[in-house]
């Protein structure tokens, strides 16, 4: 099969699973003998553009030419079967559909997010949880400036959806939501349920897998990914504080993998609280190794997360996640058989549950066997792409009749 993976990659200050789940997609597939390439566009390059071709982007979010036209050129070049478009916000732009319509190739479209209902992406706003767009009218985004707190790049990014929803409907044919949680929040966007799948990222691990009493754990837990608030590093920082005021110096450690927005604000946290440490952005193997090294990983998200890379990369190292319960978090992990699951928002529950997991080790060790066993039942990789594969012949088939 010849497979053309579109994504419009996010700005690499910050950690983003959905170039993670890209670049292990692109490498997977082509290990199973597939024909792959990769269209992609940077976000970082807009920093590079002159100021002329900034003042452009809010119009070029809602319809890029370009992208079209190169797209256009590389499907007649490569002549792909099926066309898989990941992320197109900002540079790509829908664009890329209609390049793909003219060029008479099926598309499969992977929903990483919420953007195509809510201008942040991510169904959160002030430090909670919010549904105003989610049935559709993207109205109250606008007027709150959801999106990086401008009116302006509110309004771009709720016409860049708006405008091409019949387009997102019409011209792909088939849908993949990364968990039922998410399919069942984007349920406003009345996509056809009989071109609709629930496929779990893929998360590859073939190395090594803790035991207790090898003498790799240490007294720690981790935390690993984005510092914002939607990740939950206000929540984070208020739990640990929480835990060590009942279990006081004799403690867990608490090391941070990561970088984002509040990285200083973290930092000025951490400087004061020997407890902590920061490891700042860590390669692929150097985060399954802290993993593997944790009694738990903490997934203190305040948003609900659409799938959570980090719980399954905890999970195939046979360590437990500590996640709040919210989201696509208790449709991956069973609280109390493979990980644990606290009250979102309640630092005094984060608090309780890190103390358990000081105070009851053995507990723990059980969970993360548990957890592995998880990991090989619902998360293997060979099934993972054997699944897509299938959806990629569903789309093909699909496109052999004309969906309006």
């Amino acid at each position: 099969m010849k497979i053309l993976l579109v994504h419009n990659r996010y700005r690499s200050t910050a950690p983003s699973g959905e170039n993670r789940v890209v670049d292990q997609e692109l490498a997977a597939l082509a290990a199973a003998g597939q024909d792959v390439e990769l269209f992609e566009r940077r976000s970082d390059e807009i920093e590079d553009w002159p100021a002329w071709k900034k003042a452009t982007l809010p119009a070029r979010v809602v319809w890029n030419p370009a992208a079209k036209r190169d797209l256009g050129e590389t499907l007649q070049r490569f002549r792909p079967d099926v066309v898989h478009v990941h992320n197109t916000f900002p540079v790509l732009s829908p664009s890329v559909l209609y390049a793909c319509r003219d060029a008479g190739v099926p598309v499969v479209i992977s929903l990483h997010n919420y953007k195509l209902l809510c201008a942040s992406g991510d169904f959160f706003r002030d430090g909670a949880v919010c549904h105003n767009c989610a049935g559709g009218n993207p109205l109250p985004g606008v007027r709150h400036r959801c999106y990086r707190g401008s009116t302006l790049a509110t309004a771009s990014t709720v016409l860049n959806t708006r405008s091409h929803r019949r387009s997102w409907r019409d011209l792909v044919s088939a849908f993949v939501f990364i968990s039922e949680s998410q399919r069942r929040l984007l349920a406003g966007l009345r996509f056809d349920p009989d071109r609709s799948f629930v496929r779990y990222n893929y998360v590859p691990y073939d190395g090594r897998v803790g035991r207790p009493g090898d003498g790799r754990k240490q007294r720690q837990v981790a935390y690993v990914g984005r510092l914002d608030a939607a990740k939950g590093a206000p929540l984070l920082m208020k739990g640990w504080d929480a835990y060590r005021a009942i279990a006081g110096d004799d403690a867990l450690r608490l090391v941070i993998a990561g970088g984002g927005p509040m990285l200083d604000e973290v930092t000025a946290w951490a400087a004061s609280r020997p407890s902590v440490e920061l490891r700042g952005l860590l390669s692929k193997p150097e985060v399954f190794e802290l993993l593997g090294e944790s009694r738990g990983v903490v997934l203190p998200s305040e948003w609900e997360e659409t799938f959570g890379l980090v719980v399954v990369e905890a999970m195939a190292v046979g360590v437990p996640p500590l996640a709040s319960a919210h989201g696509s978090f208790p449709e991956l992990v069973t609280d109390g058989v493979d990980g644990a699951l606290f009250d979102p928002g309640r630092p005094d529950d984060l608090g309780k549950l890190l103390l358990d997991v000081d105070t009851d080790p053995d507990r723990y060790d059980v969970l993360g066997r548990n957890a592995r066993a998880t990991y090989e039942a619902k998360h293997d990789p060979g099934h993972a792409i054997g699944q897509l594969l299938d959806i990629y012949r569903f789309a093909i088939d699909q496109s052999a009749t004309p969906l309006h």
